[in-house]
Order: structure tokens, then C-alpha cells, then sequence
């Protein structure tokens, strides 16, 4: 997308006058499907240790509605082990092609069963069986050990589904606030910020300095 698309699109949105930070998002999200060479749903996603010590990594978002942002992952992993300690996280969208950036925080819970067991029999059946083979961010003593294990894996599951693993589900970010961040010419880029104090209050908007 050429610089001049990008500034007719942002012309166009007005996203500083918007009130609906989900629907924003949305047509955000949208936009940077068609324009992203690799992974538009790709975020950042933070969380603390029991010590405080903030820990950054890159996920992919598999849903998002008015009751928040979704991933799915090991809970027995570092994320998921600093999730459950705190049921706090934030996330961070950047789109380099449409010069865009979306910050959010929140507090998290689990998605539903169903819900997860619906994602995880959409995934190919190579990474259902790899979700049984990996003990996720424990150490590997060699790339062997990785291997053997997904060829027992493999090999117990030879006939019929694979079923969801007891420690893999899914997280919702319920959102507190959320920043939309647009590129301006001399770094006075367009921030907008809205908030609200629990999920069942409404949003506060404001503009902030860049």
C-alpha cells in the first residue's frame, strides 16, 4: 500500500472521533489483513513474573469480540503459569505497512471449554499433536527428544481424533483501556486512549500527546 493510500485511509476513518473502541479495532484489524504481508493477527503479548519481572513475546489473536481479545496456548508454559498467577496481561498490535499501533490492557480469564475444544479441532492435526509432544518453555535437551516424542504422540493417536491436552486452553483479555496510535509527519503522531473501570462501565475517551 503506497504512503499516499495510507493517508487517504486515515483521512477517511477520522479515528480520533470514533466512540467505539471494538468496532475501531475491527476495521483496524481488517485493513491490516489486506495490507500485511505476514501475520496481521500478530501481537506482543506481557505479562509478570512472581517477582514483578515483565516477560514480552508474540502470539496470534484467534478472536475478538465486545467481550474481549483470545488466544490459545500450553497454561503450563511460562505465559500461561505468570497468566494464572495474576489473571493480568496487556497486548500490542503494530502494523508496520499501515503505520498503526493498538495497546490494550486487562484482566484476564479462561475461555470456555467449548470454546477451546472447538479452536483446538480446527488446528491441523500436526500441531494437535505436537500440543501433547511439547512441554512448552521446560528445557529440551536435544532437537532428538523433541522428535521421538512427536513420533509417540504420533503413533498413539494413529487412529481417530486427537483430543484437546488437559493443560491447553485459551485465555480472554478483557480490556481496561486501549490506545489507537497513528503515524503523523515529525513525530506528532494521533493517539487516542480509552478507558473504563470494569467491564460492565462505559468507555472514557481522550486524546493524548504523542
Amino acid at each position: 500500500m503506497a504512503q499516499s493510500d495510507i493517508s487517504k485511509l486515515t483521512a477517511a476513518a477520522g479515528f480520533t472521533e470514533r466512540n467505539d473502541p471494538f468496532n475501531l479495532f475491527g476495521e483496524w484489524l481488517q485493513a491490516a489483513e489486506a495490507s500485511e504481508p505476514n501475520d496481521p493477527n500478530a501481537m506482543a503479548l506481557a505479562t509478570v513474573d512472581e517477582e514483578g519481572l515483565p516477560n514480552v513475546r508474540m502470539v496470534l489473536l484467534k478472536g475478538f469480540d465486545e467481550r474481549g481479545f483470545v488466544f490459545y496456548t500450553n497454561f503450563e508454559s511460562q505465559k500461561g503459569q505468570e497468566i494464572l498467577g495474576t489473571m493480568k496481561a496487556a497486548l500490542c498490535f503494530h502494523w508496520k505497512s499501515l503505520r498503526r499501533q493498538v495497546r490494550v490492557r486487562g484482566i484476564v480469564e479462561e475461555v470456555s471449554s467449548r470454546e477451546a475444544d472447538d479452536y483446538f479441532s480446527s488446528r491441523p492435526r500436526d500441531s494437535r499433536i505436537g500440543a501433547w509432544a511439547s512441554q512448552q518453555s521446560r528445557p529440551l535437551e536435544s532437537r532428538f527428544a523433541l522428535e521421538t516424542a512427536v513420533a509417540l504422540t504420533t503413533a498413539k493417536y494413529a487412529i481417530g481424533e486427537v483430543p484437546r491436552p488437559p493443560y491447553w486452553s485459551g485465555f480472554r483479555i478483557r480490556p481496561r483501556s486501549m490506545e489507537f496510535w497513528h503515524d503523523r509527519p515529525f513525530r506528532l503522531h494521533d493517539r487516542v486512549v480509552f478507558r473504563r473501570a470494569d467491564e460492565d462501565s462505559g468507555w472514557s475517551k481522550a486524546r493524548l500527546y504523542p
